[in-house]
């Protein structure tokens, strides 16, 4: 079952591209949450993850962190078991 993985963002945030571009490389398919103009959200984002930075990703409910976290976490190889990925598969070409 694939990972139900939500990425919080906003606009030109060059740190949550670079997010979504991982995760884009991986083959993972996530919802992105623009927290720009919503207050009530950024309120819950740090009341959670105690950040006040975006991106901010979520895989299964679970705070992750931001894009530096993210590349972090895939660099020591826990990444992939996190969203429930087969790292045998490969990362895909992303151009942009």
């Amino acid at each position: 079952m694939p990972a139900d993985v939500v990425v919080y963002s906003t606009d030109y945030c060059p740190f949550c591209m670079r997010a979504k571009m991982l995760l884009t490389k991986k083959g993972v398919a996530f919802r992105e949450v623009n927290v720009e103009r919503r207050d009530d959200l950024r309120a819950w984002l740090i009341e959670r993850t105690r950040q006040r930075t975006v991106p901010q990703v979520f895989v299964n409910g679970e705070p992750l962190g931001g894009f530096t976290d993210l590349a972090a976490l895939d660099h020591a190889g826990g990444l992939d078991p996190k969203l429930a990925r087969d790292p045998a598969a490969g990362d895909a070409e992303v151009r942009v």
